[in-house]
């Protein structure tokens, strides 16, 4: 067997993409026991990097998060602006639109997967505070979906910021 490409990390989390994270967190918990989640609404108009299609954009979205062992649900629900998310929910409605996988450097990720034609369609980084932490998180998605699967790839590296 050849060498891949790149060598991904763990799972992070799978993205299924709903019309109301809260409405859809609710059955999660109730109908299968899933959660806590916790609901956030992110404002990437503050984010300080946001291209969607390799264009600045500036979405807001509600995204409900919870854990299920190592792995993590994510619940998303854009509110403005267009993104890989509302073009999904538009062509198929709810549903699994995402499997994201931990990468430890980005840009070199990023860079050896263009060979296979894999090029960012949402490249974006933001700090937030995730169990206590303040966290520098980069996220990209790529146009993997048009290959294999229907499936949309993210990849996902956070490091801790200083102080």
């Amino acid at each position: 067997m050849s060498q891949p490409v790149v060598k991904v990390g763990p799972i992070s989390h799978i993205g299924i993409v709903v019309e109301d994270a809260e409405k859809a967190a609710e059955f999660y918990s109730r109908v299968f026991g899933v959660g806590p989640f916790t609901v956030k609404t992110y404002d990437m108009s503050e984010a300080p990097y946001f291209l969607v299609d390799g264009k600045p954009a500036a979405p807001k979205f509600k995204a409900a998060i919870a854990f299920s062992g190592d792995v993590f649900i994510e619940l998303v629900e854009v509110m403005e602006g267009e993104t890989n998310h509302t073009r999904f929910l538009r062509e198929k409605g709810e549903g699994l639109q995402h499997l994201c996988f931990l990468v430890d450097d980005m840009k070199s990720t990023v860079e050896a997967l263009k060979s296979e034609g894999l090029e960012p369609i949402l490249d974006y980084e933001f700090d937030t505070e995730l169990n206590g932490e303040n966290i520098h998180v980069h996220e990209v998605y790529l146009n993997s979906n048009e290959f294999v699967s229907g499936t949309t790839i993210q990849l996902l590296q956070s490091d801790p910021v200083d102080g």
